[in-house]
């Protein structure tokens, strides 16, 4: 019996895809955009919090899969595409009675978090392109090495960009209350992708 390895060389679940149904550029083109698409959804489910000024989104687990499943420089442009309709105005950004759209969103409290998007959908994807999303342990270690990034961002933003509120009042108020939750995010996203190549297995 064939391992997955030896039936999948080394490559995204894109790339797979594509190579079995002999898809075009349009194809990964239309990936890409509707992995965009998919981060607006998630960024509709927002829950504000009343001792933050960062709301519970599903975006960081669309971020992970999507740039995962697409490779780092696809995952990347799905979130740079991202950026680029929230600096255009559009209301892709998460809904927020305090917090505007635009570009003004990216300098306020959570543009640390939002700016990240990119370079940990890039991570994601990298890791992914080197096997990490075949099995379940690697691929959680994959949306962790990107979640990571997301925190260390969002973090580091609220602590000395805006709304500049020091370290400690960063990371207790833009870490620590999410980290149960964005365990369990990324414990489920983990499944997606080893469940996907074992179906085209």
């Amino acid at each position: 019996m064939t391992s997955r390895t030896e039936q999948f060389p080394a490559g995204t679940l894109l790339e797979a895809v594509s190579t079995r149904a002999e898809l075009s550029v349009a194809f990964r083109i239309t990936a890409v955009l509707f992995v965009t698409v998919l981060t607006v959804a998630a960024a509709q489910v927002s829950i504000p919090l009343p001792f933050t000024p960062v709301p519970f989104t599903l975006q960081p687990m669309i971020v992970l899969v999507g740039g995962a499943a697409l490779g780092a420089r696809l995952g990347m442009a799905s979130q740079i595409l991202y950026l680029v309709l929230g600096i255009a105005g559009l209301g892709v950004f998460a809904a927020s009675p305090v917090l505007p759209q635009g570009f003004a969103r990216l300098l306020g409290p959570t543009g640390g978090y939002l700016m990240t998007y990119p370079a940990a959908a890039f991570v994601a994807g990298y890791l992914a392109e080197r096997g990490f999303d075949r099995r379940y342990l690697p691929s959680v270690i994959a949306m962790g090495a990107g979640l990571a990034i997301v925190f260390a961002g969002g973090v580091i933003w609220l602590a000395f960009g805006a709304p500049h509120v020091g370290l400690s009042a960063a990371v207790r108020t833009g870490l620590i209350p999410f980290i149960p939750a964005d365990i369990l995010k990324i414990l489920l996203a983990a499944t997606v992708l080893p469940a996907a190549w074992r179906f085209l297995k």
